[in-house]
């Protein structure tokens, strides 16, 4: 395809903390003013009233995104607390949008005339008058006024979360002998201090920590200093569970998680915990056989390093054996595999396996034209062209190295949304990829373990549902989808990297460009992809039903002992005598997710059903590729999404394929 100058700029970087508050204030000041003009309207209509308020959204989505992202990345630290205060403020300003009687006035006016319009403007009409309602604004001035208090209240705590979590620098040192069996191009990274190796707790540094050091006693002080490090988080979270709950009965809801359930896929508390304790009762016999044969790998590990006989399994000893085990007796080497995965190529050639399936095209921005945040970061205009005519989809950002004060997870971030403007015109989406891969080393180019290639495939699907979407409202482009579902997209990809060809296509020795990964390397990875899958899940069980337990409850839960117990329970593995307040780094439950972690289990059931109906057969049909981007992709949140998945699959979603990957009988 010939490659055409991008129709729309991509954004500037440049903001300073005082161009950040300025820029927030007019922002705010410009969305006020225009829903004083709208609440004024004396013969609300559809066109005057939703279309005016749609249009003021879709440009203030993007605005908005920018302005709170900084925070997230920005390398300069008064950027990065200008930026969370902005955040503070937008909330702030939503939450008094959210509760104005004069807007639900002229808004419910328009829902009730009924008006004959496109099926997305109706869902942008329903939607927009069920966000009141939901407010409460049915409810009598007096209450209103105390639930628009809460309602600031808990967002003040989830932006103070987030931004605590963001700040965090904790580490813990450890002498050379304490880190035996950690591999040297890892321990070369630390930082040295006093003679000791200083190991933070990002991803790159803790991970290999908890699967390598043999010395269980360096596993368990990384594994509670990672869980209590952000300590003042704690008490955070501990409020926001009681005002949710306090929020919830003021709006006539049983609780919090009946509240966000009523607009989710699963639609109520019950079905979601039967379902997350139905697979609790399924996978608790293969986790107890996996627990018995670490067990076993543990004493003969413990005799071979003349360490005292231990028969109990801990938490932080997981990592440790489970990597044991894939090394020992599936002879899956997540070093030596890694030396087929140098990030610059196996970027690129994923980036090649997008644009055949989804007739994409990612050109990226180098030297002086380039327009990011910080140095570390790539840039690509994207287009599509399987129209005949190339045709721009929007702007894509990777920033995929951990630095201080940067979001320390991975994840995808949409930073402005693609909508149709007032004249008729398309707007373009822009999105970014933010992970925390090792940076490159002296003698070695940044170099991916295999599960960090499945959580880039992951996190870039995400990137692509964001791009490909074509909505006419921001407010349902992308993954601006069901909570519950907004994963599947991505865990579905996540197949491509358990496939022998795609594995192989994605591959090229570091120290040999082109040498591809030996088929025998490939049939060992494939075989571990369920090693120790009942405790993976158990784990992930552990995490979902904590959730539902705090939100389903009047506030007043013991959460450091909800915490603790359960994860034994549940997980089947002690944490001896240690106490954990791992909720305070758990930032699904401050992020968005709160009553809406079971969605990463929810959700596989339809990745597994698209995958095995769809592209089982042929991972790179194209064809496959093109229904699957128009039908799922394409709409984001415009359509309801159980009758998408209707539409691809020719039948009602079920669980069959995910039950036949987790090797449990239905």
């Amino acid at each position: 395809m010939t490659i055409k100058t991008p129709p729309q700029a991509p954004p500037t970087w440049t903001h300073t903390p005082e161009q950040i508050t300025a820029e927030t204030e007019a922002v705010i000041e410009a969305a006020k003013k225009l829903h004083d003009q709208v609440a004024a309207i004396e013969a609300p209509a559809f066109e005057d009233v939703i279309k005016v308020l749609a249009e003021s959204d879709n440009a203030r989505y993007g605005q908005v995104n920018q302005l709170s992202f900084y925070h997230h990345v920005s390398g300069d630290k008064q950027v990065r607390d200008s930026s969370s205060k902005a955040e503070e403020e937008f909330r702030d300003f939503d939450i008094e949008a959210g509760m104005r009687e004069d807007l639900y006035k002229v808004v419910n006016a328009v829902f009730n005339q009924k008006p004959d319009v496109d099926p997305e403007s109706k869902r942008l009409l329903e939607k927009m008058n069920l966000d009141f309602t939901r407010n409460g604004l049915a409810l009598p001035k007096e209450k209103r006024d105390v639930l628009k208090e809460l309602q600031k209240k808990l967002s003040n705590l989830e932006v103070a979360y987030s931004k605590n979590l963001g700040e965090e620098t904790g580490h813990i040192l450890f002498t050379g002998e304490e880190l035996a069996g950690v591999p040297e191009d890892v321990i070369s990274q630390f930082s040295e201090v006093d003679g000791k190796y200083k190991m933070t707790f990002k991803y790159p540094d803790i991970f290999p920590v908890m699967k390598y050091a043999q010395n269980p006693d360096t596993r368990r002080r990384a594994f509670v200093g990672d869980q209590n490090k952000v300590m003042e988080n704690c008490d955070l979270l501990i409020q926001a569970i009681k005002l949710r709950a306090q929020i919830a009965g003021i709006l006539g809801y049983k609780t919090h998680a009946a509240y966000v359930l009523e607009e989710r896929m699963a639609k109520s508390p019950e079905s979601v915990i039967t379902f997350l304790n139905d697979l609790r009762e399924k996978l608790a016999g293969a986790g107890t056989t996996e627990i018995a044969k670490l067990l076993k790998l543990k004493a003969k590990d413990q005799e071979a390093l003349g360490l005292p006989p231990d028969d109990s399994f801990n938490v932080w000893d997981y990592r440790y054996y489970d990597r044991l085990l894939l090394e020992t007796e599936y002879e899956v080497d997540a070093q030596k595999i890694a030396e087929y995965f140098p990030m610059q190529s196996t970027v690129e050639k994923m980036l090649g396996i997008f644009e055949t399936l989804f007739a994409l095209k990612f050109v990226e921005v180098t030297g002086d034209e380039r327009s990011v945040w910080h140095e570390d970061c790539k840039q690509f205009a994207v287009w599509k062209d399987d129209s005949g005519e190339d045709e721009f989809v929007g702007w894509l950002y990777f920033d995929l190295h951990p630095r201080e004060g940067k979001y320390g997870h991975a994840a995808n971030f949409n930073l402005s949304p693609g909508y149709t403007d007032k004249d008729g015109k398309r707007v373009y989406p822009v999105t970014a990829l933010v992970c925390n891969f090792s940076k490159p080393s002296a003698t070695k180019p940044s170099l991916l373990k295999h599960d960090e290639v499945v959580t880039f495939f992951h996190e870039l699907g995400h990137g692509i549902h964001d791009l490909v979407s074509v909505t006419k409202f921001g407010r349902f482009h992308g993954t601006n989808v069901a909570r519950d579902f907004v994963e599947a997209p991505s865990q579905m990809l996540e197949y491509w990297c358990w496939q022998k060809d795609e594995l192989k296509n994605l591959s090229s020795h570091y120290l040999e460009p082109g040498k591809t990964i030996e088929d025998d390397l490939i049939e060992k990875i494939v075989k571990s992809k369920h090693v120790n899958g009942g405790l993976f899940n158990l784990r992930q069980l552990h995490f979902a039903l904590f959730d539902m337990t705090l939100h389903t409850s009047d506030g007043s839960i013991d959460v450091t002992k909800a915490w603790n117990e359960m994860r034994e329970e549940i997980s089947l593995m002690q944490q001896g005598n240690e106490t954990t307040y791992g909720y305070a780094s758990f930032g699904h439950l401050m992020g968005g997710y709160d009553s809406g972690y079971y969605g990463y289990l929810w959700s596989q059931v339809f990745a597994a059903d698209i995958f095995y109906t769809k592209f089982l057969a042929g991972p790179m049909n194209t064809t496959a590729g093109l229904e699957y981007r128009d039908t799922i992709l394409r709409p984001g949140g415009s359509k309801e999404e159980a009758d998408n998945l209707k539409a691809l699959l020719g039948r009602e979603p079920n669980n069959v394929a995910f039950l036949r990957e987790l090797g449990v009988k239905n």
